[in-house]
């Protein structure tokens, strides 16, 4: 697998990675609760430590973070059935907790934290799109970190179709970001499903592999709504404008920090085609 992408080329995105000035992180669901969908707070500081690591080294960080669902969840005290409307129900009853942790958070660096509610319809009206940009430029321009989360109250389709995995790479796009990270409970993308093979391998970095790649996500991958496959589409989709896209594990010690110095963390998909 690692012969069809050369160690130069795996260097030199690597290269690109850590001199991104402009990153956009996102955080999946299990990267910020336990096991009974209560937002862990060890795991939202472990995040928020990481994302002011690449704050300090003088770069602009845009958090993309899910959760509210699965922060909802563990506030109502009983199990809900699943369905689309409780999801988009149980996501208002989160999303306030998750910003509220969030704040008390970022304020151990000093930092202060705006959060915006986007779908993927307002990434696709180049309008909406415009006043989103402009925004996100002028917190960052106010050394603000924007918190971008899926309206999951309005959103209907993209509560089941991998959401924020697609919209940060979207974002990532368009807000010109030099990187995309995506942070999840594995650690990269794998031969195997690492959750059910224990032979299963790390594979470092996508590019010419990318359709052998696609095979194994397709053979192995498990889960019905968003997963791997989401993830490993997004990092691709932004690869393809030039620009390096990495999944790694959030509870690799010092994840971000690993990324901005060049170290081998998770896998990086190669820029392709240039823009």
């Amino acid at each position: 697998m690692s012969g069809a992408v050369t160690s130069s080329e795996v260097a030199s995105a690597r290269r690109l990675a850590a001199n991104a000035g402009r990153v956009v992180v996102k955080a999946g669901t299990n990267s910020l609760t336990d096991e009974t969908s209560n937002l862990d707070d060890d795991k939202l500081d472990k995040l928020v430590d990481d994302v002011a690591g690449l704050v300090e080294r003088g770069k602009e960080v845009i958090l993309v973070s899910s959760g509210a669902v699965g922060a909802g969840k563990g506030r109502i005290g009983f199990d809900p059935e699943d369905t689309v409307e409780e999801s988009q129900a149980l996501s208002t009853i989160g999303q306030s907790h998750l910003m509220r942790r969030y704040t008390e958070s970022f304020e151990r660096y000093g930092l202060t934290v705006a959060q915006i509610l986007v779908t993927e319809h307002d990434l696709d009206d180049t309008d909406r799109f415009t006043n989103f940009k402009n925004t996100i430029d002028t917190l960052l321009e106010w050394g603000v970190v924007p918190i971008v989360n899926e309206n999951d109250a309005v959103a209907t389709e993209e509560i089941r179709i991998g959401d924020n995995d697609m919209i940060s790479s979207s974002i990532a796009i368009g807000v010109d970001a030099d990187l995309l990270v995506t942070l999840t409970d594995v650690g990269g993308v794998y031969t195997g499903n690492p959750k059910r093979d224990a032979d299963a391998e790390r594979i470092e970095a996508v590019g010419r592999n990318y359709d052998e790649v696609e095979r194994i996500i397709e053979k192995t991958a498990s889960d019905s709504f968003g997963g791997i496959r989401t993830k490993v589409q997004g990092a691709r989709t932004v690869s393809e404008h030039g620009r390096p896209a990495i999944i790694a594990r959030s509870t690799e010690p010092d994840v971000l920090e690993q990324v901005a110095t060049e170290r081998s963390v998770g896998t990086i998909f190669i820029p392709v085609n240039g823009e």
